[in-house]
């Protein structure tokens, strides 16, 4: 894998050249993509151009190849959101978080595979680790184009899981940042109370440099001394419906932390929780069949039937529901806030498990849905595994405390790294 840190401090000191590092990407695609099929479309003549021309300013991402789920809009290249609905859509503009990434200096080697409309439909991508394995989703292509060292850095959405679930399952770390930290603009709605743009890298210090590069915001980890952290092992009312290996790869990364000086407190989260996390459905459901109107009304033939039938049932939601669905997060927000006082991340599964075997399903988003209710920023943490196949540990911030959440996802990943789990 390719790491994003790594590359830009080498472009920085001369030891590569942007063109060198496109050339980078271009092999590894050339080799995994045929298996992997992580792109709908690539533009690799095109990058090499403006890598070629690449002038020497002291920009963040200078000469970095950068891949976007294709569902971000860009002026140059096609933007299909997964759908036969959008064949050959060209937008007019970037998306704002494109055209962010090209002003720090990214070069926007191609679009990745979504599914559709960033659905449950499963993609035709594929584990790099395992080929007869799911990469998650819906941002299936931007987590296994890292995981297979084809770009350094790529760009994907999180409605219920799909940055932090891919991550785990594809063994990358994936930064999901505070709601809408970064910048929706040019994205297609799934649901707007949920939808949140995030960050897919080889490591944690990888996704904080390349966040800090598009924000603007101090979120680097990798120059200062990280504090240990104080953490919360939240366990959740779901735990039982992990498997025994991420269970016990919780509560290793637990003990490593806590020898490495963190200080780690078992927590047990109120019930008003628990009902958020069943409202997070409501609201997700309520909104994608409102994002996905014209498309409902216009060209229903062309959606999935799978997607279809989904939107008939979230179209039996009612407005009252919904509102109270609404109100329901809003109340769990400010307990948690509340429940968090003391300490400043939650450590809890990624994931049930392992990436299933098979492509019937992009695996279960439980573990996910209430911390993106939450709006909280959420790091996927990797290193450890299961049976060759990776396990991810999910870092859960306080709302706004990004950098907070960054440090201690990295404080875990590297206790891990220490004690050679």
């Amino acid at each position: 894998m390719l790491s994003a840190l790594d590359l830009a401090r080498r472009i920085e000191s001369g030891e590569l050249t942007p063109r060198a590092v496109v050339d980078m990407c271009a092999e590894a695609i050339e080799a995994r993509e045929k298996d992997v099929r992580a792109f709908v479309v690539l533009d690799l003549d095109t990058a090499q151009r403006v890598a070629d021309n690449a002038r020497l300013v002291p920009l963040p991402l200078h000469g970095l190849p950068v891949a976007f789920k294709d569902i971000f809009d860009t002026f140059d290249l096609p933007t299909q959101y997964g759908s036969p609905i959008y064949t050959e859509n060209r937008p007019r503009a970037d998306a704002t978080a494109v055209a962010l990434t090209r002003r720090a200096g990214g070069i926007v080697i191609g679009k990745t595979v979504t599914t559709e409309f960033a659905s449950l439909v499963p993609s035709v991508t594929r584990n790099p680790h395992n080929l007869d394995h799911t990469p998650g989703g819906s941002s299936s292509g931007s987590c296994a184009a890292v995981a297979a060292g084809m770009v350094p850095v790529a760009f994907g959405t999180q409605t219920a899981g799909s940055v932090i679930r891919p991550a785990a399952f594809c063994g990358v770390a994936g930064f999901k940042p505070s709601y809408r930290l970064l910048p929706l603009v040019g994205v297609k709605d799934v649901s707007w109370h949920l939808d949140t743009a995030g960050v897919f890298g080889v490591g944690v210090s990888d996704v904080a440099f390349v966040a800090a590069a598009v924000t603007g915001r101090d979120l680097r980890v990798d120059r200062v001394t990280t504090p240990a952290p104080r953490i919360a092992l939240v366990r959740t009312h779901l735990w039982n419906e992990a498997t025994a290996a991420m269970q016990n790869a919780i509560e290793t990364a637990a003990r490593c932390v806590e020898a490495a000086g963190a200080k780690v407190t078992d927590v047990k989260l109120p019930p008003i929780l628990e009902e958020a996390h069943a409202a997070q459905y409501v609201i997700q459901d309520y909104e994608t069949v409102l994002a996905l109107a014209f498309e409902y009304d216009r060209h229903r033939e062309l959606i999935d039937p799978r997607l279809r039938d989904a939107l008939d049932t979230g179209a039996k939601i009612s407005a009252d529901d919904y509102d109270a669905a609404r109100r329901t997060a809003s109340r769990a927000r400010q307990v948690l806030a509340d429940t968090m006082a003391d300490h400043d991340v939650i450590l809890t599964p990624s994931a049930p498990g392992a990436a299933p075997h098979g492509f019937a399903t992009t695996g279960n988003a439980m573990f996910n849905r209430l911390w993106t209710l939450m709006g909280a920023p959420c790091i996927n943490v990797p290193g450890l595994s299961d049976g060759g196949l990776p396990l991810g540990m999910q870092v859960v911030g306080r709302f706004g405390r990004d950098r907070a959440a960054l440090e201690a996802a990295w404080f875990l990943e590297n206790a891990i790294r220490k004690t050679g789990t």
